[in-house]
């Protein structure tokens, strides 16, 4: 009867796995400065705003399925990418992660990791902070049209303020993605330049 209960023990679901498997894989690798490793996390932080006020506006009135589904996938995936940027400072965005088939346990090549950060971070500034912000001073849309009467800061009073609360820290992504870029290109370098001195 021992035995069987001794079989059993394995199969118990232990809370605290998870939690220790999270903290394993997003923890920041050696020479990751304090400094950095909160200027990474405070990128999934920027973007989580402007994904929650789209949510509210995607469940509106005189909204198709389509429309609906498209402002709740886009919150979704931009949240996916800002939480990429965990990866420049992460044992993952250096060394592929297990369920990677095929390059499971293989070095990232330095290039493979800085070039998407690089142009995500050149694109999301554009977007994000050059051309909003220029937008929102000349009162056009990005693309140089006027401002449809149901613009968010059109509306005015706590909806504008919502609207510019959620959206600014938007701003930041790109230039808060560009840093990491350069702080994974310099301290890959540094790495791979050690054993060669040694």
């Amino acid at each position: 009867m021992k035995q069987l209960l001794h079989a059993k023990e394995p199969t118990t679901v232990h809370p605290g796995r998870l939690r220790v498997a999270w903290r394993t894989a997003h923890e920041p690798v050696a020479g990751v400065s304090r400094r950095i490793r909160l200027v990474a996390y405070a990128v999934p932080l920027a973007v989580l705003p402007s994904s929650i006020w789209r949510l509210p506006a995607a469940f509106g009135d005189g909204r198709g399925l389509g429309e609906r589904t498209y402002l709740v996938f886009l919150s979704v995936l931009s949240e996916v990418f800002a939480f990429a940027a965990i990866g420049l400072i992460a044992r993952w965005g250096e060394v592929f992660p297990r369920w990677i088939p095929f390059l499971r346990g293989r070095r990232v090549p330095r290039r493979a990791a800085v070039l998407p950060a690089t142009i995500g971070a050149a694109s999301l500034t554009l977007l994000f902070t050059l051309l909003f912000i220029a937008s929102e001073i000349r009162g056009t849309t990005i693309r140089g049209g006027d401002l449809p009467a149901d613009y968010p800061s059109q509306a005015g009073g706590w909806e504008a303020a919502w609207f510019y609360f959620c959206y600014a820290p938007l701003t930041l992504w790109g230039p808060l993605l560009g840093v990491l870029a350069v702080a994974y290109w310099k301290r890959r370098s540094a790495a791979e330049r050690t054993p060669a001195a040694a």
